[in-house]
């Protein structure tokens, strides 16, 4: 909640700066009792303080299983258009888009030309009678999927809580119903040489997980756009990102990259406080103010946000 979105876009010149400041964690231990535990959690509040985001390794998500994930959604996005047109998210339901500008989402079916040469994206939706019949069998993953990263991130949270002098439960109980978004994301191989990279932002719920297919997809700052950082490729690893309401620790901001040389699946894995949550510091440290005067729903913060007073 402490940054906002901004529309500042990175130069293509950075593209393939690959950097190593962006940490790996292996969470092997993370469930056992002693120090092998401590040191894990330890690492994950240190990094979050300094980056906001670290690569998980050992994470308890098989990588085959997280293989199949990709792969069924590579085989969605190779239909041809007017199979994937059948699954347009026409109504805020999920499904099937396009974006013939990075920076500009549209909904389908307003015209488009070129419709295979543009980014795609796919919501998961709540629905699955919206489901997409084809790519047999990735209904199964996906809620397979849903399921484990969910886990996972309410592991993290707790560590967070704990971390913050909280019962672990904490974060998780302060978002009362936590909602979960599937974004599944393509771009093709060979964009538009003019079109500009994607949109710097930090993401606005409580926090996020990144699978990153064949090809490095996100750039990260720790300098406010001073210096930019692409994330490494690591095998069978889950980019674990921190959103703005977790206000204690860092933020980064981020954005999507592209390029001519192949094309880019990612799948973002978002959690958010339900829309009637109540968004106030769980705990305040001594001289020190909240960041927000009164509390608000977790509803009344997007609006505010959209509406730039945030």
């Amino acid at each position: 909640m402490a940054q906002g979105i901004s529309s500042e876009i990175a130069g293509e010149s950075k593209l393939y700066e690959f950097n190593d400041k962006i940490p790996v964690i292996s969470l092997s231990g993370i469930d056992d009792v002693g120090g092998k535990k401590e040191d894990i959690c330890r690492q994950i509040v240190e990094v979050f303080g300094m980056w906001g985001m670290f690569q998980a390794v050992d994470h308890g998500v098989d990588t085959n299983f997280m293989a199949d994930m990709t792969r069924l959604a590579r085989d969605f996005f190779a239909l041809t258009t007017e199979e994937k047109l059948r699954f347009d998210m026409s109504g805020g339901k999920g499904g099937f888009g396009v974006s013939s500008h990075l920076q500009e989402f549209s909904y389908v079916g307003r015209g488009y030309e070129g419709l295979e040469g543009d980014s795609a994206v796919f919501h998961v939706p709540c629905d699955y009678s919206r489901w997409p019949d084809k790519s047999e069998g990735w209904l199964k993953v996906m809620e397979e999927y849903s399921e484990r990263l969910m886990g996972l991130a309410y592991k993290v949270l707790e560590v967070l809580s704990d971390a913050i002098g909280l019962e672990k439960a904490a974060l998780k109980n302060a978002c009362v119903d936590m909602e979960q978004k599937i974004v599944v994301n393509y771009f093709p191989k060979r964009p538009k040489p003019d079109l500009p990279l994607g949109m710097r932002h930090t993401d606005h719920g409580i926090i996020t997980l990144l699978l990153q297919d064949q090809v490095s997809c996100l750039q990260a700052t720790g300098d406010n756009g001073k210096t930019w950082v692409t994330v490494p490729l690591v095998p069978g690893a889950l980019l674990i990102n921190l959103g703005t309401l977790v206000s204690r620790f860092m933020t980064s901001d981020h954005q999507a990259v592209v390029d001519s040389k192949s094309s880019k699946l990612f799948i973002n894995t978002f959690l958010f406080p339900a829309p009637h949550a109540t968004v106030y510091p769980l705990k305040v440290r001594d001289g020190e103010k909240a960041i927000i005067e009164e509390p608000m729903s977790f509803e009344e913060i997007i609006t505010m946000r959209k509406l730039k007073d945030l």
